[in-house]
């Protein structure tokens, strides 16, 4: 008996995360934040925080 076809546009490699550590402890980072600065949440300093900034934004005209 032959492998049944793939379904269309699965065929595809998933993509893989490729790994991510910390700069001084070496442990691997899955956070968001953490990967980016590639510093983990226990060897961050707080001045080298992400500046996060909230901002108002006009409502979408027909939404209520």
């Amino acid at each position: 008996m032959t492998d049944p076809e793939p379904i269309p546009g699965t065929d595809t490699e998933q993509a893989v995360r490729h790994r991510v550590t910390c700069r001084r402890c070496h442990r691997p980072l899955h956070d968001p934040e953490s990967r980016i600065l590639r510093l983990g949440p226990e060897c961050r300093d707080p001045a080298e925080r992400v500046a996060r900034y909230d901002v108002d934004q006009e409502p979408l005209p027909g939404v209520d």
